[in-house]
């Protein structure tokens, strides 16, 4: 594989290695998402997207698809065969909340010029009731979530977005900024999901793990 990454590297007239282009793939395929807004990734961005199909043969072999939206600058890997087991039950409810929330926002046309949908903290907490028979996670483990759902590219915190505090935030710590890539990580099939954990909803989260957010998005298929 080494040698495929130093062809690549030698068509891009030195302006990137083997090195630089075999630590994205592998960014890639560890982070799913990575967006040209996040300056860390700029580059990264870049580099898949000018090498997509070289990008995407070199992660077939591991059962992985690459898709590029030259839209709205991402790029994000999909796993063809993903297991179950990566993701708990409290993870995946409001991983799927959050693209019941921005399909809804984006059928009203409220979105920003990056794709994203903002969601303050009041509005989540009663989406989240209403979509899910619950009550909004508590800080401790809304901020982890909040952290799970970063690391999969799906959605951050407005003070990890470079957003300054206002006026809009009427006093709230943060806003949940909803980003593009959800409505490709999960899919529309996933969405029906949210209709069985209601039914079983329960005062506290299980620490029964279930089907990973990549699955989601491949079930959509």
């Amino acid at each position: 594989m080494s040698q495929y990454w130093e062809l690549l590297a030698s068509r891009s007239d030195d302006q990137h290695t083997s090195e630089e282009l075999e630590m994205t793939a592998y960014r890639l395929a560890v982070e799913q998402v990575l967006y040209y807004a996040d300056r860390h990734s700029r580059t990264a961005y870049w580099m898949i997207e000018r090498y997509e199909r070289e990008f995407r043969q070199a992660l077939v072999p591991l059962g992985i698809d690459v898709q590029v939206n030259r839209q709205l600058r991402y790029a994000y890997a999909l796993p063809k065969h993903a297991k179950a087991g990566t993701a708990s039950i409290a993870q995946t409810v409001f991983a799927l909340v959050l693209r019941a929330i921005y399909d809804e926002a984006a059928s009203i046309g409220q979105l920003t010029e990056g794709g994203e949908v903002l969601c303050d903290l009041v509005e989540l907490a009663e989406k989240y009731r209403l979509m899910s028979g619950k009550e909004l996670p508590t800080k401790g483990k809304l901020d982890s979530l909040m952290e799970t759902m970063k690391r999969w590219g799906i959605a951050k915190k407005s003070e990890d977005h470079g957003l300054d505090d206002g006026e809009d935030m009427a006093g709230q710590p943060y806003a949940v900024v909803i980003r593009p890539a959800i409505a490709d990580v999960l899919g529309e099939a996933a969405l029906a999901r949210l209709v069985q954990f209601k039914a079983v909803a329960s005062a506290n989260d299980e620490p029964e793990a279930v089907t990973s957010v990549a699955e989601e998005g491949e079930s959509q298929e």
